[in-house]
């Protein structure tokens, strides 16, 4: 996530159960943070195992598909309301109800209200919450089962959520010169069309267990990511030109503690393939009150020397709709800084439809590279702002911070790892072998699941391929009165056959021990 973190120590192979607070110790976010993942790790480990890959309560499972072809307009999708679990991660499909306001004095007011308190309970598939898809892009138009059958399903992954895109999270009684607190994990949903030659099905009418069988195979082969990156710490041939402000000996010469992050900007195979890297974790992010050509003037310049904006920065303009559609964009340099205005002069105009709209929260989020890393003697030229993936070779971030892509990687956007450096040791926090050689890893996210909905043939025509499951709990049954009535009969049947002494009353008993007293 992008947040301000001092690094992330979650390892479910460590296999902890709790985090144990002691007395009089220092509280450090990475303990907080790691409570949460274990619980969180735990509850949809359990859901996963109980329910499987995907399912949903039957009386209340959610995501039922309709489809509806546009006669005059577009076609669209209905998506019905219910709870729904991919990978044990709870979906809600369900629609907030609108609130209903005063009405005021004037009557075309009132008929908007009620307009508005009668608003589908549904989503459809152009206004569905996280998805943001666009009716003038083609790619983003859904197929014609006219021609041929597709599929529809879930696409999930969680995203982090900051006071940048989200002012609620601010707490305004601290004032607008304090940082915000914390930021949010949110779980994005989107409801997505396949074709059913992307599964490799050439049968026009396939069945319910083919296509499933052939979309958890496609499923497997998006989620999986084969890119792998080691990092470590050599200490910089131009160490010793640096005025001594850290050990002489530390292969990390920066003066501070970093959590440094390496995110795939645009995805591909490597040479396609670009990344960008912040030492703040992504976290320095800057509000857009408005956008005027390459001038965009910003709800603040940073609270710091260290949280600002400087000119030769690279930025990526975004808003809340795009970065949830894992889209690169082109970065972006700040050519010119305007401190009283609190405006920052790009390099270019970001691109059209992004950023334009208030309510999707456009922002500005900086990186910390510039004209590529130097090695060997030369400067990798950047692609759209970003840093080409070299792989088979490290390359220096910066301060002798150095990562490593393995060869043969195909990298998605968004792919990224997180890189501690610390000054007390002068290196960096990454796994290594016995003989202390980095450790290739794969990305620590995004982690993507996909769980299959419908089957589109046409027209009212839509063939569900969810699964659902029933409640556990049953009612405790009562007593079988036939069942005791038997047992008992059987008992006496078993007391007659033992003889007749056996089957005295405990009356006869007592008298007869009353004799044997007296006697």
């Amino acid at each position: 996530m992008h947040a301000d973190l001092s690094r992330l120590t979650f390892h479910p192979e460590r296999h902890y159960s709790a985090v144990v607070a002691q007395q009089g110790r220092v509280q450090l976010d990475a303990d907080a943070n790691e409570q949460t993942a274990i619980q969180l790790h735990q509850a949809r480990t359990l859901a996963a195992d109980l329910i499987g890959r995907y399912g949903g309560p039957r009386d209340a499972a959610g995501f039922r598909i309709e489809y509806v072809g546009g006669k005059h307009d577009i076609d669209t999708l209905y998506i019905h309301g219910g709870r729904y679990y991919v990978d044990g991660i709870l979906l809600d499909a369900d629609r907030p109800a609108p609130g209903t306001p005063v009405p005021d004095e004037d009557a075309e007011d009132a008929e908007d209200a009620e307009d508005t308190a009668t608003q589908p309970s549904y989503w459809t598939y152009w206004d569905q919450p996280d998805a943001f898809r666009d009716p003038e892009k083609p790619g983003d138009r859904l197929p014609s089962p006219a021609q041929s059958p597709f599929v529809v399903y879930l696409n999930v992954w969680e995203r982090s959520v900051n006071a940048a895109e989200d002012p609620a999270l601010r707490e305004v009684a601290l004032g607008a010169a304090m940082p915000d607190t914390a930021a949010r994990v949110k779980v994005v949903w989107q409801v997505l069309p396949l074709s059913l030659a992307a599964l490799a099905i050439e049968d026009a009418d396939p069945s319910k267990e083919v296509v499933r069988a052939a979309f958890d195979k496609w499923a497997q082969r998006q989620a999986a990511a084969t890119a792998r990156l080691a990092a470590r710490s050599e200490r910089p041939d131009h160490a010793d030109e640096v005025p001594c402000l850290v050990r002489p000996d530390a292969r990390y010469r920066g003066p501070e503690n970093q959590l440094y992050r390496v995110e795939v900007h645009a995805g591909g195979e490597a040479k396609d393939a670009t990344f960008k890297w912040s030492r703040e974790n992504g976290s320095v992010v800057f509000p857009v009150d408005a956008l005027d050509g390459t001038w965009v003037q910003l709800a603040s310049l940073g609270h710091d020397d260290k949280l600002d904006l400087d000119v030769g920065d690279f930025v990526e303009f975004t808003d809340t709709a795009y970065a949830s559609r894992l889209e690169a964009l082109p970065l972006l340099r700040v050519e010119e800084l305007d401190l009283p205005g609190r405006r920052v002069r790009l390099s270019a105009e970001p691109e059209p439809g992004v950023g334009r709209l208030s309510h999707l929260h456009p922002f500005v989020r900086r990186w910390d590279h510039r004209e590529g890393p130097k090695r060997k003697g030369r400067t990798a030229a950047l692609k759209g702002g970003a840093v080409p993936v070299e792989e088979g070779e490290w390359l220096p971030l910066e301060d002798g911070v150095e990562v490593y892509f393995a060869k043969d990687g195909t990298y998605r956007t968004g792919d990224h790892w997180l890189v501690p450096a610390r000054t007390a040791t002068g290196s960096v926090e990454w796994p290594t072998d016995p003989a202390r050689r980095p450790l290739l890893q794969g990305p620590a996210g995004i982690a993507r699941h996909f769980a299959p909905l419908a089957l589109v043939k046409g027209e009212e025509s839509a063939v569900d391929l969810r699964l659902a499951f029933g409640p556990l709990a049953i009612s405790i049954p009562a007593a079988d009165e036939a069942a005791l009535a038997a047992e008992e009969q059987a008992h006496r049947e078993e007391l007659a056959a033992e003889g007749p002494s056996h089957g005295r009353s405990q009356t006869t008993a007592e008298a007869e021990s009353a004799v044997e007293g007296d006697e």
